[in-house]
C-alpha cells in the first residue's frame, strides 16, 4: 500500500515528470475525515495520514523493527527540495470524473479484464481485490476489529448509488461477511499461510487475540463464540 504512493513519486522526481494523475481518492470513495474527502491532491501529508502508514512514519520502520534504511528508500516519499525543483503534482481523478468501481470494472471488462467467477470470499462483488491471495486476511481483521467487512463497504456504495435498499443490502451482508476465511479466490488458507510462516493455529490464536471482543458474543469462560462454522457471532445493536 505504501510504495504504490511513494515509489511513483521517487519516479516523477528522477525522470523530471511534473504531473502524476491517480485513479480514486480511497478517503471519499470508502469514507474517512470530511475534509479529507474533498483534497484533490496527493502530498506528503495525504501519504502519511492515509496511503499506507496510517499515522506512522517510515522511520518507525527503522526504530521498532530494525528493518535496514537502505531497505526502506523506495518506501520514503522525496524531500520538498526535490518535489519543488521538479513541480510535481499529484491528482485524484476521482475528484474531478464520477468514481464507480463497478463502472470501472464494466468498461474494464470490454478491453479484456476478467472477473473472478462468483462473488469473492468475504466480499460482495466479483471484479474487486483480484491482485493477491492475502487480501482475504486483511478483509478479516477489519471485521475482527470493527465488526463490518469488505461487503459492507461495497453495499454502501451501491446503497448511496441506489442500486439496492439498505434492508436488501444487511441481508446480503449477513449472508457473505464475517466469515471465517477459509479460501480466498480460491486458494485455502493454509496455502496463504504458508509464505508467512504461520500455521492455521496459530492464525487462529492471533485473529483471537486481536478481536474486539465488545462486538462479539463471549462465552461464560471469557473465551470468544464461534458458531459449528468457526464463525463468530456478532452481538446486535438498536442501531443496526
Amino acid at each position: 500500500h505504501l510504495g504504490i504512493f511513494t515509489i511513483p513519486v521517487r519516479m516523477a522526481v528522477a525522470f523530471k515528470i511534473s504531473l502524476i494523475i491517480w485513479g480514486e481518492n480511497s478517503q471519499n470513495e470508502y469514507g474517512g475525515p470530511a475534509g479529507s474527502t474533498e483534497r484533490n491532491i496527493l502530498d506528503r501529508s495525504w501519504l502519511e495520514e492515509f496511503g499506507g502508514l496510517l499515522g506512522l512514519r517510515v522511520t518507525d520502520l527503522d526504530e521498532e523493527f530494525e528493518i535496514s534504511k537502505n531497505d526502506l528508500i523506495l518506501y520514503n516519499y522525496p524531500n520538498d527540495e526535490d518535489l519543488k525543483r521538479v513541480g510535481v503534482t499529484g491528482l485524484f481523478l476521482g475528484y474531478y470524473l464520477p468514481w464507480d468501481g463497478l463502472s470501472n470494472a464494466i468498461i474494464s471488462t470490454l478491453y479484456g479484464f476478467h472477473s473472478y467467477t462468483k462473488v469473492v470470499e468475504g466480499s460482495a462483488v466479483n471484479y474487486e481485490n483480484l491482485d493477491n491471495f492475502q487480501h482475504g486476511i486483511h478483509d478479516y481483521f477489519k471485521f475482527l476489529k470493527f465488526g463490518f467487512g469488505r461487503a459492507s463497504d461495497l453495499l454502501s456504495m451501491h446503497i448511496r448509488r441506489n442500486r439496492i435498499t439498505r434492508n436488501m443490502a444487511i441481508e446480503v451482508v449477513k449472508r457473505l461477511e464475517g466469515n471465517f476465511p477459509n479460501y480466498y479466490l480460491g486458494k485455502s488458507l493454509s496455502e496463504i499461510l504458508e509464505p508467512l510462516d504461520l500455521t492455521l493455529n496459530k492464525f487462529v490464536e492471533i485473529c483471537d487475540e486481536f478481536t474486539n471482543k465488545n462486538l462479539f458474543k463471549i462465552n461464560k469462560d471469557g473465551s470468544l463464540y464461534k458458531d459449528s462454522k468457526g464463525n463468530l457471532v456478532k452481538l446486535m445493536y438498536d442501531n443496526e
